[in-house]
């Protein structure tokens, strides 16, 4: 397929979403993205836990979904939710089912991945294990795209915060500064960099990144904070602080031409466990729905983050039941419907993280899913199958469950026309 530049996403075209739930459609959004899915050192598998013109507008904010209209662009974008409304309803249930899925890409694993996509078992892939040098990546990005259907296209996806967590190095790609010392550039210099290193990603053949870490780490915690402050992921100690870089690395990232995440919602700042390596210590005891931590995630959702990624900790004040990564209050009533967030959701690692062991690997993906979910990432390949698997079942066997998935597999779909990837995209 054809580079583009990010296209914007109107509400109209947003609407075909409207299908289950309270997901609240989107406003304008931002300029124009690990262990598991984040990685606390280079090389490991798994996680340690001003507006451009270009930017899709596929993300925060909120409007009706019975908007209409008419003429130029707004009609364009209405013509374009009906294409992916069309794609959606072509494709069989395992193919639903696998844009719902993002595995991990080791080095010397291409090709069983490339095997996955072809068959279309998962939509995305993310570069994880330590990568070294762009024009290595870029070869493998052109194998894995090659492999995809073309009308679906592919989400690859990197987790490329800086300082300890950079899965790609080497010749073409800068050595990132920890977020830590990204926040004392400052908000313009901060994008300006943001956009030189996303467009080595770029070239690269990365459309995703796996960035900004909204998380605040307070100063009482610091550095022992696992999965956060240990490795100094968080732009500050308090929420006035994170939120202006959250924006400023959105920015940059769009002007680079990728997507963008903000992770770990609603914060793992204040754990001391890190989920990918352990159960203890990663409960959040004060995280409420009205709780300052939760500004810089709402800083992200304004400036257009294409995907929030949620974490696999748990927060009793929103959900004493479930864990984040499983739970309804938190995604769908406190997320997408409080937040008036409309885009895409994707867990953090649930393959390797010792955190979601006790739950089976195919309820992994139909509770994330039934929750008020989107994409689900392993960084085990092994994982696919029976994910895919059981919500091909849970859509057969449920009409409220097929209509979830519906509605998840148009998120995804429309998040990839937005950024060229499908024969929805403007231009295709």
């Amino acid at each position: 397929m054809k580079h583009l530049r990010p296209q914007r996403v109107s509400s109209a075209m947003l609407a075909v979403v409207m299908l289950t739930g309270p997901v609240a459609a989107c406003r304008a959004g931002g300029d124009a993205t690990s262990s598991g899915s984040d990685s606390s050192a280079a090389g490991s598998t798994s996680e340690p836990g001003a507006e451009s013109s270009s930017a899709p507008e596929s993300n925060g904010g909120s409007s009706t979904s019975g908007e209409t209209t008419s003429g130029g662009a707004g009609s364009s974008s209405a013509a374009s939710g009906s294409c992916v409304a069309d794609l959606v309803a072509s494709l069989t249930p395992q193919q639903r089912a696998g844009q719902l899925l993002m595995v991990a890409v080791q080095t010397g694993g291409v090709a069983g991945v490339a095997k996955l996509v072809a068959n279309g078992s998962v939509g995305g892939v993310i570069y994880l294990g330590g990568w070294s040098g762009a024009a290595t990546v870029a070869a493998t990005s052109r194998e894995l795209t090659a492999a995809a259907p073309s009308e679906l296209g592919l989400f690859v996806a990197a987790d490329q915060e800086g300082g300890e967590v950079q899965q790609l190095r080497g010749a073409g790609f800068s050595d990132i500064p920890s977020a830590q010392e990204q926040a004392a550039l400052g908000s313009s210099e901060l994008t300006r960099s943001v956009q030189v290193w996303a467009g080595e990603l770029a070239k690269a053949g990365v459309n995703v990144n796996l960035a900004p870490v909204a998380d605040v780490v307070p100063a009482s915690i610091g550095t022992a904070n696992g999965p956060i402050g240990r490795y100094h992921r968080e732009y500050g100690a308090t929420p006035a602080a994170v939120s202006p870089a959250v924006a400023a690395v959105i920015a940059g990232l769009h002007a680079g031409g990728l997507a963008a995440t903000v992770k770990h919602f609603p914060g793992l700042g204040r754990i001391s466990g890190n989920t990918d390596t352990t159960t203890v210590g990663i409960t959040d005891a004060e995280t409420t729905a009205d709780d300052p931590a939760l500004e810089p995630f709402a800083a992200g959702i304004k400036a257009g983050a294409d995907m929030v990624m949620i974490s696999s900790a748990r927060y009793p004040k929103l959900d004493p039941a479930n864990q984040a990564t499983f739970s309804k209050a938190i995604i769908t009533d406190l997320l997408r419907s409080k937040m008036a967030y409309g885009g895409v959701v994707i867990t953090d690692d649930v393959g390797a993280a010792v955190a979601v062991q006790s739950v089976p690997v195919p309820d992994r993906a139909t509770r994330f899913v039934a929750a008020g979910g989107d994409i689900v990432l392993t960084a085990r390949a092994s994982d696919i199958t029976p994910m895919r698997d059981a919500l091909v079942a849970a859509a057969a066997a449920d009409p409220a469950a097929a209509d979830r998935i519906t509605a998840a597999v148009t998120r995804v779909l429309t998040l990839k026309s937005a950024y060229g990837l499908t024969r929805c995209s403007p231009g295709e």
